[in-house]
């Protein structure tokens, strides 16, 4: 990945990183060459980041944007009948092995041989924790009980459609968030970073007083809800280091909410089965205002090193999926930093209310009572069902054959959706704080762009998956995932309009250079792109990439292992 180096915990001067990650013999490499001097404007733009047959597990409606559940529209979605390859969704059935995923508890470790496996990144990883070590004696005069660690993530393919409640596939990264942590005496808790330019924060460690950390307090409420008894209030010492760049579109905001979760679940000897601190940790990151989805906090949580996963949700499943041997994929940032948070209200945020408002309208439009549309769709996957049988009359099985019929591709303006559902936009969006300051920014709403992107995402998920199981050769394999990238891209450039300059510039220079497909990868509106490439190490060998830079600016690691406590 091409990267600007230089966030929280880095120094010195910023360089271009190239990340390559999956690559024949499960390494990644990472190149770093001192970065040539470019506009400032561009450093400080604020650009940001198996199928299942029922809805959704996570959207962003579960915690202050609660509403009921599209009960009648799930049940419709549930009985069309269809082939399990050729549409989004598909029933997840029970098994033995499924029961047991779902109690599979966050694992406690005492050796760092599990995580970072052998070899060159071990000595790496060790070198690491031993300074992060030393930095919590520095600071505090004591070492840290344990360590808790939860790693970022590439998403290969499915952007921006797991808070509409369907499939994604990601893959873990090497790049992690590392919590050192300990009881102390007192009533604070104490928060530093390895980077002294980060000074020491401290607050009273009762959550009902922490005023300035208010957005990050849903582990609390959410262990409060459930009835848990957590005792009294308890003093912390922490300090955090992090490798996963920020802005980057590679969940750093996921993987330092799931390392916090989980050392404070070690802290306090509590653990929860995988699944539920993947739902709960996302539940938690949308205090910070983005109306987020599950695939960041469910990948960081239950990857496993070497794969790929398939990431169902309702309920959140996971799958490994096995990349072809022949492709290395290629992480590369643009260098235009993705502030998701910030940029909610006319970008993430934005998009998350056009698809409600497409579910609305396409629902209402298939028959469905106004009121019971309001009042039951949330997301695009509510109306699935009903696109579907919409579909079928037209001789398809594609929902987007609904988009196409039923909803205009100019920009919907407010009064037109008001007289479309009878209701105006802040009685819709009711009690949702966040939703409410998307309406306030918006000029108009593109529902066929958005909806169309996310059904036809959602169905690319699955052509990507059947292409790894496939019968093709590899090469075959290699260059149909190429192709399928190339389509998403397109899709979130044109449809979803969540890419920038930067990212489509980058996005040709991969493609231009041999990339068999490449496509920006996170949030967008900033970050990172993903290519497939072919033959990385010949290209070495023939001196494209220096081999002396290779010994240089390159260490090796296997595709990462998910979050685990680490009891060293």
């Amino acid at each position: 990945m091409v990267r600007l180096t230089g966030g929280p915990n880095c120094t010195g001067d910023k360089r271009l990183q190239v990340i390559i990650t999956g690559s024949p013999d499960g390494t990644e490499r990472i190149y770093n060459k001192p970065r040539a001097r470019g506009s400032q404007a561009q450093e400080e733009r604020e650009g940001s980041p198996s199928q299942s047959q029922s809805p959704r597990v996570i959207t962003p409606y579960d915690t202050e944007d609660t509403e009921p559940e599209a009960k009648s529209v799930r049940s419709a979605r549930v009985a069309a009948s269809r082939q399990p390859s050729s549409n989004c969704m598909a029933a997840v059935p029970a098994s033995a092995p499924a029961a047991a995923e779902a109690a599979e508890l966050v694992p406690t470790l005492s050796s760092l041989e599990p995580v970072y496996g052998a070899g060159a990144q071990l000595d790496e990883a060790r070198l690491r924790f031993a300074r992060l070590g030393d930095r919590f004696h520095a600071v505090y005069g004591a070492r840290p009980a344990l360590f808790a660690r939860s790693p970022g993530r590439v998403n290969l393919i499915g952007e921006h459609i797991d808070y509409e409640g369907y499939s994604v596939l990601p893959m873990a990264i090497r790049q992690d968030m590392i919590v050192a942590i300990r009881r102390a005496n007192g009533a604070q808790v104490r928060v530093a970073n390895v980077d002294d330019k980060y000074p020491l924060c401290v607050y009273p460690a009762d959550p009902d007083k922490m005023p300035e950390l208010l957005k990050y307090k849903g582990v609390y409420e959410y262990c409060r809800s459930k009835g848990i008894d957590l005792g009294k209030p308890v003093a912390l010492d922490v300090v955090v280091d992090g490798t996963v760049p920020q802005g980057s579109g590679l969940s750093s905001s996921a993987a330092f909410v799931c390392s916090a979760t989980i050392a404070i679940m070690g802290i306090l000897d509590k653990n929860f089965p995988k699944k539920e601190v993947a739902q709960f940790t996302c539940l938690s990151e949308r205090h910070i205002g983005t109306q987020s989805g599950g695939m960041d906090q469910a990948i960081s949580i239950m990857a496993k090193p070497g794969f790929a996963e398939l990431i169902d949700f309702n309920p959140i499943h996971a799958t490994d999926v096995q990349l072809p041997s022949g492709g290395t994929f290629v992480i590369a940032h643009c260098l235009a930093e993705s502030k998701k948070a910030e940029t909610a209200a006319t970008n993430y945020n934005n998009r998350v209310v056009e698809c409600r408002l497409a579910a609305i309208v396409l629902a209402i439009k298939l028959g469905m009572d106004r009121k019971k549309a309001i009042s039951s769709v949330t997301t695009l996957s509510d109306v699935e069902g009903l696109c579907v049988s919409f579909a079928g009359r037209e001789g398809s099985s594609d929902p987007a054959v609904a988009v196409k019929k039923l909803l205009h591709e100019d920009p919907y303006t407010a009064g037109e959706i008001e007289k479309i559902t009878g209701e105006g936009l802040t009685s819709v969006f009711q009690g949702s704080q966040t939703s409410l300051e998307v309406i306030k920014a918006a000029k108009h709403y593109k529902l066929f762009q958005r909806a169309t992107h996310v059904y036809s995402e959602a169905r690319r998920v699955y052509a990507f998956r059947d292409t790894v199981s496939s019968k093709l050769s590899e090469e075959g394999k290699l260059k149909k995932l190429g192709d399928l990238m190339n389509e998403s891209h397109y899709s979130c450039s044109v449809l979803y309009e969540c890419s920038c300059p930067e990212l489509e510039e980058l996005v040709k220079v991969c493609r231009d250079n041999g990339a068999l497909g490449a496509r920006l990868t996170g949030a967008g509106w900033g970050g990172c792109a993903v290519a497939l490439e072919m033959y990385y190490k010949s290209r070495i060998d023939r001196g494209v990439i220096k081999q002396g830079d290779v010994g240089l600016y390159v260490f090796a690691s296997k595709p990462s292992s998910g979050a685990a406590i680490l009891r060293l």
